[in-house]
């Protein structure tokens, strides 16, 4: 009698209800995997990897209270043979060296096919680290000029907790508001916006406004 091979657990983590299912539908096709929970944010994952026990979690960044970055970095704490790819709208070239220095597996967005996402997962169980072709000429390039002086105001030189406040402020919230959505005191929000200025070279909070929003128009998916 024939034995039926085990299947690799998943848990996938997502805010948006349509794109869990569709995920959970490519994956489960495959005779080998299957979808063993599902969360919308960052507490319930917790919650579920305790309780299911995935090989693998597949990530997003923007979820609500702690982002997808910061579970990363907790899930590594927690579980450190845990396989974690991050699946995301955002720009690779701003958001996958961070999914990767929180301890993120691979980083891919979520306008690739469902092939190539099968692929990426394989990779992954298989113990390797998944990036794109074009990440990789990046991290390159960068390793390259480590040296140099290049890119100093950049948006890269912010710290995770920084950008996310950059983000906020491109969308037109105030430090309350982002005191509530980071689940941070004003006066921390308040720091972080002075470090971010002098961090970009801005004279002003006006500059500092200006410089977001246009970021948020040129530079985000979301």
């Amino acid at each position: 009698m024939k034995t039926l091979e085990r299947k690799r657990k998943i848990l996938i983590v997502d805010d948006h209800a349509v794109f869990r299912e569709g995920l959970v539908r490519i994956i489960n096709q495959e005779k080998d995997f299957e979808v063993c929970a599902e969360a919308e944010n960052a507490a319930e994952a917790l919650k579920q990897a305790q309780s299911a026990r995935p090989e693998m979690m597949i990530v997003d960044i923007s979820l609500e209270g702690m982002n997808g970055l910061d579970l990363t970095k907790n899930l590594r704490t927690r579980y450190p043979d845990l396989r974690v790819l991050v699946l995301s709208m955002h720009k690779e070239s701003l958001y996958a060296e961070r999914a990767l220095r929180a301890g993120a597996n691979g980083y891919m967005m979520k306008r690739e096919s469902a092939k190539k996402l099968i692929g990426a997962i394989r990779f992954i169980l298989s113990g390797q680290t998944f990036i794109s072709d074009e990440l990789n000429q990046v991290l390159l390039q960068k390793l390259a000029n480590s040296g140099r002086a290049e890119g100093l105001h950049s948006v890269e030189t912010l710290s995770d907790r920084e950008l996310e406040v950059f983000r906020l402020i491109g969308r037109g919230y105030g430090t309350r508001q982002m005191a509530d959505e980071l689940s941070i005191s004003m006066k921390t929000i308040e720091s972080h916006r002075e470090h971010i200025r002098e961090k970009m070279g801005l004279k002003n909070t006006f500059e500092l406004v200006q410089q977001a929003i246009h970021w948020i128009h040129t530079e985000e998916f979301k």
